[in-house]
């Protein structure tokens, strides 16, 4: 037998623990090389193409499509002819935590049995995660009918969807003099996987990261006049002319294109942002590469392709941004403080651009001005540098 080069489950981002293979797009005996496409794999916020990170011959795939199993275990094995592939461990045995609170709420009695998805042996088919839940859960497999897994194999997802109906549909318990009244309590369902990863994600920034905010109020005439002039000439946005001016000024100081790692600081060589993009399921941070060598055409291409894809679930740049941007505008929102997207070590909120009462030149006239709220990490970013960063974007 001959050595064997393990692929493993990527960490896409600093709070996913485990991946879901959606689909191998290669095969055992496969040749690939350093780039191509292996698999797709199921996040918690968005569905991602992995890429080989080197050349060889795909020697065995030990975690099939629908499988789940934890970041950083070997999903496949590269090697010429037969390899020895040790097991994968703990596979899909990771983020359990809320479920077990969740099965306190279920009832004890379950709806009619659903058509069962079998295997040729018998058992139904379901993936190690759905087996972990549902016995955390006390859920039957056979109950939760066809999944939305492939061949209808039963996903995570499909087992604590499954739980949830059961709990909304369950009589309520008998009251108590403990209790407030049924009418005055709050209806229970468990968190899906991308709103749990938001509540971690953001739980950690808030209490690692020193947040400190700056906030500037900016006189917009002309960058309307720049965005209609060019708007004119292709599609384009005020986010995205928001989005040019940053890549420019984050250029010109390199503390705000780094991070903190332990007691170093990590410099990056360009400038990577990530637009903060609200869907019904929560929020994702898709990350437009490269801006520094981009004009506002190239950028506002780049931006609308990452955002569609991403509300598609295709989520790009994951972990890649060094600053973000937040723009509750169109939404009529004036001005906000966001959190910082760890590991970054700045955001920016933009409010809605108004019309308001300006004075130049000593005069008072009729103008439109917007608001934006610079947060920073201060173990990075100190009150001069964030003055600096702020009145730069203004001008």
């Amino acid at each position: 037998m001959s050595d064997a080069t393990p692929i493993l489950m990527p960490q896409l981002g600093n709070t996913m623990e485990e991946g879901t293979i959606v689909k191998w797009l290669v095969k055992e005996g496969d040749r690939v090389k350093a780039g191509d496409i292996l698999f797709e794999v199921e996040t918690d916020k968005a569905t991602i193409e992995v890429e080989a990170e080197q050349e060889g011959r795909i020697a065995r795939i030990v975690v099939g499509d629908g499988g789940t199993i934890e970041v950083k275990q070997p999903v496949a094995f590269l090697g010429e002819g037969e390899v020895a592939t040790p097991a994968p461990e703990n596979a899909g045995e990771a983020g359990y935590e809320g479920l077990k609170e969740t099965r306190a709420s279920l009832a004890e009695t379950p709806p009619p049995p659903a058509p069962r998805t079998q295997e040729a042996e018998g058992r139904v088919k379901a993936s190690p995660a759905a087996r972990k839940a549902a016995e955390v859960l006390g859920v039957a497999l056979d109950r939760v009918g066809r999944g939305s897994g492939p061949d209808g194999r039963i996903l995570r997802e499909d087992v604590e969807a499954f739980a949830a109906s059961v709990a909304r549909t369950s009589p309520p318990p008998a009251p108590s003099p403990s209790r407030l009244r049924r009418d005055e309590e709050g209806v229970r369902t468990p968190m899906s996987k991308m709103r749990r990863a938001i509540a971690r994600n953001l739980a950690v920034s808030k209490q690692t990261i020193p947040h400190w905010y700056t906030r500037v109020t900016v006189d917009v005439e002309a960058m309307l006049a720049y965005y209609r002039r060019e708007k004119a000439l292709y599609p384009c946005s005020l986010n995205d002319v928001i989005v040019e001016a940053c890549g420019r000024v984050i250029m010109e100081m390199p503390m705000f294109r780094s991070q903190a790692d332990g007691d170093e600081i990590v410099e990056f060589p360009g400038v990577n942002i990530g637009l903060a993009v609200g869907m019904d399921e929560g929020l994702v941070v898709p990350v437009v590469r490269n801006v520094d060598g981009m004009n506002l055409k190239g950028i506002a291409a780049e931006s609308r392709r990452v955002i569609e894809n991403a509300r598609q679930g295709k989520l790009e740049g994951v972990g890649e941004g060094v600053f973000t941007i937040s723009n509750l505008g169109m939404f009529g929102v004036e001005e906000f403080a966001a959190i910082i997207n760890p590991p970054e070590a700045s955001i920016l909120a933009v409010g809605a651009v108004r019309e308001a009462v300006v004075v130049k030149d000593g005069a008072i006239k009729a103008g439109k001005v917007c608001t934006m709220t610079l947060c920073a990490d201060h173990r990075l970013i100190d009150g001069v540098a964030a003055a600096k960063f702020v009145g730069r974007l203004k001008e």
